[in-house]
């Protein structure tokens, strides 16, 4: 047998902090794909078949993408989608009644989609949820208040969701 009849050598098991980025980038990720899906009207399978072949560790010029929790992508658009009813409720009631769902930035209505599908769906602590998707409100909008205004909703959406982690 040559080299060349080798079989590739397996990666290693990612660390648990290697595992704990993926899964926080599997966060953004569901969010940007959310927001895609709403913004140009393209379907869950070819959103998420593009997000995983070419967004997860994807390389700019001197920026690396992280690789994502595959297993958490896709159940946080899944959920996200299946679960969109019930979650848009839970949120708008989360909201003040002069600012509806409908009418919030399309990046923060994705974001409380996604973390409104793993607050339903998930066994992460809520906790945790919350301030996993803070952090990537604040990727998303570096300047202002939106971290704030996202961990206050939150906060109501998961004592809503899950009121037994309280």
């Amino acid at each position: 047998m040559t080299s060349d009849d080798t079989a590739p050598a397996e990666k290693p098991a990612p660390s648990r902090d290697q595992r704990r980025q993926m899964r926080s980038a599997a966060r953004l990720f569901a969010v940007q794909a959310l927001f895609q899906m709403e913004a140009s009207d393209q379907d869950m399978e070819s959103v998420r078949r593009e997000f995983e072949d070419h967004r997860f560790g994807e390389v700019f010029e001197a920026f690396e993408m992280a690789e994502g929790d595959v297993g958490l992508f896709r159940g946080l658009i899944g959920d996200a989608v299946r679960l969109q009813a019930r979650i848009d409720q839970m949120t708008d009631r989360a909201l003040a009644a002069e600012w509806p769902i409908a009418r919030i930035d399309p990046t923060l209505r994705a974001l409380f989609r996604a973390a409104g599908a793993e607050l339903t769906g998930g066994r992460t602590p809520p906790k945790v949820v919350i301030s996993e998707f803070v952090d990537v409100a604040k990727a998303f909008f570096p300047e202002g208040r939106a971290a704030k205004f996202v961990n206050a909703v939150l906060d109501h959406m998961a004592r809503e969701a899950r009121p037994e982690a309280f």
